[in-house]
């Protein structure tokens, strides 16, 4: 990811916070197989843990689960298999991935920007293109991938993973405060039964980069004209940029007055 300076946002905490709000990732992996992509791709919700005891900055780790039947998992169930040798035999039902793993967490809003926004640089010179405005994290890390279905910590590490993205869900996406959905609420044996259908995957963040491209680059008058423009769409993502966009540059256009 480019990570220009004016865009890149350097908080540790506030990257974390932009995964927790946002944690539907894109999951890639880059496995050679003889049967499926070298690169592959899939959305995973995911939940993050850090530890705010540690001394030291904590990245997080992240954990997700995928369908078996996901060919990005067939793919790496395959590599892990046949490299048991290099990767390291099977700990407890699971294996370290020696390459890294990247993932992609994209903000709620993103948009088009015309060059018609841009009341003062367009008049005066005229020399304005469009661009496009968005806020994403990326990390890097290594994934431990628990597939062994009749492993105990497997299924030990699934049933956590599933309860706490449920109630991830249900209480800050949803905000069911009270009487949130649970996995409980399900049959046990379904439950088991789709356990034995997903993998999990479990990333250490060994580096975490992240930006909100949203015009801290343009001079304030032009700024002004791109909060204004959203804001006349009268639509709800039009409403979201020019909130992100005025919260994102109100420290430029104050300098600039």
């Amino acid at each position: 990811m480019y990570l220009r300076a004016v865009h890149a946002e350097q908080s540790i905490p506030i990257l974390q916070q932009f995964i927790r709000a946002n944690p539907l990732g894109l999951f890639t992996t880059a496995i050679t197989s003889k049967s499926y992509p070298f690169l592959q791709s899939s959305h995973i919700p995911f939940v993050l843990d850090v530890d705010d005891k540690s001394d030291q900055v904590h990245l997080g780790i992240l954990r997700g689960h995928l369908a078996r039947a996901n060919p990005q998992a067939k793919a790496l169930i395959e590599h892990l298999n046949s490299t048991s040798k290099n990767e390291g035999e099977p700990i407890n039902g699971s294996q370290v991935l020696s390459q890294d793993v990247m993932i992609v967490f994209n903000g709620p809003a993103h948009h088009y920007v015309t060059p018609k926004f841009y009341r003062e640089t367009k008049p005066a010179t005229g020399k304005v293109v469009p661009t496009w405005n968005y806020s994403a994290v990326q990390i890097y890390g290594r994934a431990t991938i628990f597939h062994d279905s009749k492993a105990s910590t497997t299924s030990q590490f699934l049933d956590k993973q599933i309860r706490d993205l449920s109630l991830q869900s249900e209480v800050d996406i949803m905000g069911y405060k009270e009487k949130p959905w649970q996995v409980d609420d399900a049959p046990g044996s379904y439950v088991d039964l789709l356990k034995k259908a997903i993998i999990g995957v479990q990333v250490e963040i060994t580096n975490i980069g992240g930006k909100y491209k949203m015009s801290q680059e343009l001079c304030a008058g032009d700024q002004e004209g791109v909060i204004q423009g959203f804001e006349a769409l009268e639509s709800d993502i039009g409403a979201e940029m020019a909130k992100t966009i005025n919260e994102r540059c109100s420290g430029n256009r104050s300098q600039d007055t």
